[in-house]
């Protein structure tokens, strides 16, 4: 029965996809099933195998050294803020961006990143039937974040067509930034994190290729990647700031959605004797029983969905903790999958503001594409999370 809805809910996805198509035509059917059973592969040796279990115990254990290292940095500077046994959301899951961010900026000044972000993006287009670029891009969104991709391929961004546009920005809200993995570790399990990543990779292709087909030509098909030339102490302060910057940004946001949720909740209480979340619960319930969640457990799950659109995923992720003793294990698995990916509202301002930043009228194109992208993007994580319920 699982799988029969897990396919009835991929149909829908690629359907959903189709319909929003602006060039039916020109839809490559090849190279989307090779994704599909790419994907399907990826899922079932990362979280059905020995080796799935290794690897992904290695990468947890790595980000948790990580994490320990951050920690001595944090002690020094807010030693003492908390309380005995208390671990404060800001010091435990955030504050350790700023090391990480510090991490891979070492890890690009030294050539490391651009060379497996150029060489996996060559490879994956032999796949997906895209350009180089686009798929340098899909890598690099994973690695680098949704915003600070565009300025390693800004002299490129001028000269791209709005087809093309969308499809790098696609891939950009349908990944997440290397930098805050750590931060989703302490919330969700690892696996659940490390899976949706890589398979968000190619289900941003897959829904792009269907809802934004086009070729490439060989004239067009260059990839220019843009270093900047800094001295590594110079590089280093600039992505520890940044780091920070995300932390505080990230905070903020926290803080105001939070509270704001808190109160809406209760006035819709008040008012319909029933929460706001409860009430979009019903209305994603539909999306929830398609990605394989029991129909008893799909309000919840619906809920969770949409505070995750409306919101952003570490809002999400908190709700999912708090409500996670109605769902079963599978259910918590599929929603996992579903949250990790940038995918709401407030990345359309993110992404749009990026590339406005380094080309006006392009950011102008990609604001205008907002709910188009926004649409995508969530179809991608609506796939991520089918294709996992056939394996869970």
């Amino acid at each position: 029965m699982n799988y029969l809805i897990s396919i009835v809910g991929l149909i829908v996805v690629l359907g959903l996809a189709w319909i929003a198509s602006n060039n039916r035509k020109e839809i490559k059917v090849r190279p989307i099933i090779q994704m599909l059973v790419i994907q399907v592969i990826l899922t079932f040796l990362l979280l059905n195998t020995k080796f799935g279990l290794i690897l992904i115990e290695g990468i947890a254990a790595g980000f948790e050294k990580l994490l320990e290292f951050a920690n001595e940095g944090i002690n020094f500077v807010f030693g003492g803020l908390a309380n005995e046994g208390q671990a404060p959301f800001f010091l435990t899951a955030l504050l350790p961006i700023v090391f990480i961010s510090a991490l891979i900026g070492i890890l690009q000044h030294i050539k490391v990143l651009p060379f497996i972000m150029k060489w996996i993006g060559w490879a994956i287009s032999k796949v997906n039937g895209m350009g180089k670029l686009e798929s340098y891009n899909g890598v690099a969104s994973a690695i680098v974040g949704q915003s600070e991709v565009f300025i390693t391929v800004k002299k490129q961004l001028g000269q791209l067509s709005p087809q093309r546009l969308y499809t790098l920005s696609a891939s950009a809200m349908s990944t997440v930034s290397m930098s805050i993995v750590g931060a989703y570790m302490t919330m969700i399990e690892p696996r659940y994190v490390v899976t949706a990543i890589v398979i968000n990779l190619f289900g941003g292709f897959i829904i792009a290729s269907i809802i934004n087909p086009y070729t490439v030509t060989e004239e067009e098909d260059l990839l220019i990647v843009q270093s900047e030339k800094q001295s590594f102490f110079e590089m280093l302060g600039e992505y520890i700031l940044d780091g920070f910057k995300v932390v505080t940004i990230v905070a903020a946001m926290l803080i105001g959605f939070v509270a704001l949720m808190a109160g809406v909740n209760t006035l819709f209480d008040m008012i319909f004797g029933v929460s706001f979340q409860e009430i979009m619960g019903y209305v994603f319930a539909p999306f929830a029983i398609l990605m394989g969640i029991p129909v008893s457990e799909s309000v919840t799950a619906g809920g969770i969905m949409a505070t995750k659109l409306v919101t952003n995923e570490f809002v999400a992720m908190l709700s999912l903790n708090e409500l996670a003793s109605n769902l079963s294990e599978r259910s918590i698995g599929i929603i996992s999958v579903f949250l990790v990916s940038f995918a709401n509202f407030s990345s359309i301002g993110i992404i749009s503001g990026a590339v406005k930043g380094l080309h006006e009228k392009q950011g102008n194109v990609v604001a205008r594409l907002g709910l188009k992208l926004l649409y995508g993007a969530t179809l991608v994580s609506i796939l991520s999370a089918v294709i996992v319920s056939f394996i869970l």
